[in-house]
């Protein structure tokens, strides 16, 4: 695997910028799509995003900044998406050009509203991108904790283990641990999954459920999305690694988390319009759980997925959340 491939990352929001910091560290030019205009000229001129994680200052050297996301395409060999699933889509709609010969990851935790699949099936299904060229980059790793440089671990995937390993390399520094997986379908599932589950954790606490059933919550959302993911595609797999298990634990747990702090504030009675206006943030979750429930009761698996369901219940149909998550306790063990 050739070691010079250019490298570009796509989103403008936190987890773009902490991927672009991350990559900085090794690489001596990035190549980073954001589509404001006054958010380049402010990086160009400041050196850090003034919208996200601000506290991050770049060598500004080192990044080839561009509105245009074409532009970026043709710079880059490896394609790394950061862009929030319900927005890629009406970005790739500006693409004048097939991307089918690019190698693709995926730093997105959801599933794209238009095809409802997951990103990298998305991209295989409609870009004709081949599933050996689409890997996934997940965690357990918040952009927050990046940009204060503590030890994080991110979860490279791809079909192709030589492709794992070069991304992989240039994430890894002194404060980001790497390792690769060739589970691209089950890591992806399961970085969308628990987000759904962060939003229950949050509407449990905003409802004043405590810790002792949060441990239970938690501990019966990994054995659903075992389920869920081996339904899906069956392979073997640990569901115990951190990049099933340690994401969900630091998506349900963490003050960092955009999903659980989504639902805490729709289990302290805010709507859901109130809550995404308040947040000015995007909870993957909140689009993930209608395309969860709809595949578990498209296989027929509903019965299998309770908390997917209690979340969507609350989210989509109007329910009230104290009456849906006392039923809820009551399928939990």
């Amino acid at each position: 695997m050739e070691d010079n491939l250019r490298i570009g990352v796509l989103g403008g929001g936190s987890w773009g910028t902490a991927i672009v910091k991350m990559l900085s560290e090794n690489l001596d030019t990035v190549a980073w799509y954001m589509r404001s205009e006054s958010a380049i000229a402010h990086l160009k001129k400041e050196r850090h995003n003034p919208n996200y994680i601000s506290s991050v200052e770049f060598d500004t050297s080192k990044l080839e900044l561009t509105a245009d996301i074409n532009q970026i395409i043709e710079a880059s060999d490896i394609l790394i998406f950061a862009i929030p699933s319900a927005f890629l889509e009406s970005e790739l709609k500006k693409l004048d050009a097939p991307i089918s010969h690019k190698i693709v990851f995926s730093a997105i935790k959801g599933i794209v509203p238009e095809s409802g699949l997951i990103v990298g099936e998305h991209f295989h299904e409609h870009y004709n991108i081949p599933f050996k060229n689409i890997g996934v980059v997940t965690g357990p790793c918040h952009a927050e904790e990046v940009a204060l440089e503590r030890l994080s671990y991110l979860t490279i995937a791809c079909a192709d283990a030589a492709k794992a390993e070069l991304v992989a390399k240039h994430f890894k520094s002194h404060y980001i641990r790497t390792k690769i997986s060739d589970d691209i379908i089950g890591t992806e599932y399961a970085a969308m999954l628990k987000n759904i589950y962060a939003i229950a954790a949050g509407i449990a606490h905003g409802l004043g459920y405590g810790d002792n059933f949060q441990s239970v919550l938690m501990s019966n959302a990994i054995r659903e999305m075992k389920r869920f993911i081996d339904s899906v595609y069956k392979m073997k797999r640990n569901i115990n690694n951190s990049a099933y298990l340690g994401d969900l634990l630091v998506t349900g747990y963490s003050t960092f988390s955009r999903n659980r702090m989504f639902g805490n504030m729709i289990g302290k009675g805010y709507t859901v319009k109130s809550a995404m206006m308040e947040m000015n943030m995007v909870a993957e979750g909140y689009y993930a759980t209608k395309s969860a429930h709809l595949l578990s009761e498209k296989r027929e698996k509903k019965s299998k997925t309770p908390i997917i369901n209690a979340v969507f219940q609350v989210l989509y149909c109007d329910k009230n959340p104290k009456k849906v998550f006392k039923k809820l306790t009551e399928k939990l063990d």
